[in-house]
């Protein structure tokens, strides 16, 4: 027995409770948005699309950065009973027109960009050549403006003359409310498709998480990009739940992120472990004026989307004061899966347990069996079951029935589970490296190379070998002012760990590739 619910009520609910709380303040829009116009402004939407023929269930893509425009747009095809594809801002024509046609998008809303990151002109490049989807709508950077793309349509005209009243579609909680699509490292990229449950009851999962509560709200720093799952449910879907404010920052910049922590007394900061690096980076640069003593609202912060190595973890503790939760999850499990215990001891470099209503297990790869329950060094595939479960791939049956077998989806992550239950990330699988028939892990790798004094930032890969398969190799960024060589590292390193272990090449580098959620792309170093 299924259960009439639509995602869009946590913001209609939130709208009737508090009106004229702040629901998103972004500065560089100038924008303020209570939550009364929040909803309006998402209503306005819902009855454009309604004029234009999306029914039920039609797909509604959606490129656009972190201001108020991607939440109007998300929460208004919600309420039109629509499912939302959010697309990766930095897609080119052809990945565009992909996501479009795979998705079967029938509408697409997409920010204009910059001169430097023309997302307005990739996507109408790539919406001219997908085929099925009818409606293009520019988002303007100045609501005001025409479109940029002659013949085409603002999203400010198009609501201009739409009522701010809106019944919400009546939706069931197993329907798909989002299909987020997975990075594509291998193979094309494939899209999750979340439930309305999936996705409320990961957003409502935050009163146990976090502590949030409407009657105590929190204020939010979304750095997280908003078209990936951890920034869209732990920040701006939570927020809303719980009647909190999302503080907009469209790209992630140290010094930038901690002003906006101070002018608008953040609560609630969430990053990727890149992200704290690059905080500890601007408070070593700008000293005193971005000081841990002007954040003393701060009151938890969060690391999700690849493991935080210790160094970072113990540097942030030291100089702002308070310990980083670490979190665990993908966009097949809406995303969080696990966390550490709010209120408890953080154990560094585990992902802690899994959150309530979540099941966790180690699986052997090959026959899904559960690797020994009792051994806390046993390495297994990680396992998830749960009301955070994906539905499936959309358009791929097959797909979906090698990730998910009676209920529980394997991660493609590599595990292990101490003695209390806590969750520790070995590895991606398909990133250990195996050199002359050892296996090495590169995290292990990397969070050695870090506790070096003049290593800043460090990522480890395989490259071929004739003799070993593989071999291990660092690329690394040092601290401003380091001494040390590519020579004197691999020494170092060779008394650090064993012997199959250590890197024989050291690479330094200025910046290591990232995508937009700020993770390292590995497949992109050799």
């Amino acid at each position: 027995m299924t259960t009439a619910f639509n995602l869009a009520g946590l913001l209609d609910e939130s709208a009737e409770k508090y009106p004229r709380r702040e629901a998103i303040v972004c500065t560089a829009t100038g924008s303020r948005l209570e939550f009364a116009q929040l909803r309006s402004a998402a209503n306005q939407v819902a009855n454009l699309l309604v004029s234009r023929g999306v029914q039920k269930g039609d797909k509604v893509a959606l490129s656009c950065v972190n201001i108020p425009a991607f939440s109007i747009v998300y929460w208004g095809a919600l309420k039109a009973g629509a499912t939302v594809v959010p697309l990766n801002v930095l897609f080119k024509e052809r990945e565009v027109a992909y996501h479009l046609d795979d998705s079967g998008a029938k509408a697409y809303f997409c920010f204009q960009g910059t001169a430097e990151l023309p997302i307005g002109r990739e996507g109408h490049a790539g919406f001219t050549r997908a085929e099925a989807c009818e409606h293009f709508f520019m988002i303007t950077a100045d609501p005001s403006a025409d479109s940029p793309i002659d013949g085409t349509e603002t999203l400010a005209q198009a609501t201009k003359d739409m009522a701010p009243e809106f019944e919400c579609a009546d939706t069931d909680e197993d329907d798909t409310a989002v299909i987020l699509y997975t990075s594509g490292t291998t193979g094309q990229p494939k899209g999750a498709e979340l439930r309305h449950s999936n996705m409320r009851d990961n957003a409502l999962a935050g009163a146990d998480i976090f502590g949030l509560d409407a009657e105590r709200p929190d204020t939010f720093l979304c750095v997280l990009p908003l078209f990936h799952s951890f920034g869209q449910t732990v920040i701006q879907n939570a927020a809303v739940a719980y009647g909190g404010s999302v503080v907009m920052l469209p790209r992630f910049e140290g010094g930038s992120a901690l002003r906006l922590m101070r002018s608008e007394g953040i609560t609630f900061f969430a990053g990727v472990p890149t992200m704290y690096w690059g905080l500890i980076g601007a408070l070593k640069e700008a000293g005193d004026e971005l000081g841990p003593q002007n954040l003393e609202r701060l009151r938890v912060a969060v690391s999700g989307g690849s493991a935080l190595p210790a160094e970072v973890h113990r540097e942030f503790e030291e100089r702002f004061g308070m310990t980083i939760l670490e979190g665990y999850g993908l966009s097949e499990t809406s995303p969080v899966a696990s966390f550490s215990v709010w209120g408890e001891k953080t154990r560094v470099g585990s992902i802690g347990k899994p959150i309530p209503g979540v099941e966790m297990k180690l699986i052997d790869p090959d026959s899904w069996n559960e690797v020994d329950p009792g051994d806390d060094d046993a390495v297994g595939e990680i396992a998830v079951r749960g009301h955070n479960v994906m539905k499936g791939y959309h358009g791929r049956p097959e797909a979906t029935v090698q990730a998910i077998r009676n209920g529980w989806f394997r991660t493609g992550d590599l595990g292990r589970r101490d003695e209390d239950g806590w969750y520790y990330i070995v590895d991606r699988a398909k990133d250990m490296i195996i050199r002359g028939g050892y296996n090495v892990y590169p995290r292990e790798v990397e969070e050695v190379l870090m506790t070096h004094p003049d290593v800043s930032l460090a990522a480890v890969v395989g490259v071929a070998h004739e003799t070993h398969g593989e071999e291990v190799k660092a690329f690394v960024i040092r601290d401003a002012g380091a001494t040390i060589t590519e020579d004197a590292l691999v020494v170092w390193a060779k008394g650090q760990m064993a012997a199959y272990k250590y890197p024989r090449q050291v690479a330094f580098v200025d910046r290591l590739p990232m995508n937009a959620t700020g993770k390292i792309l590995k497949r992109e170093l050799t």
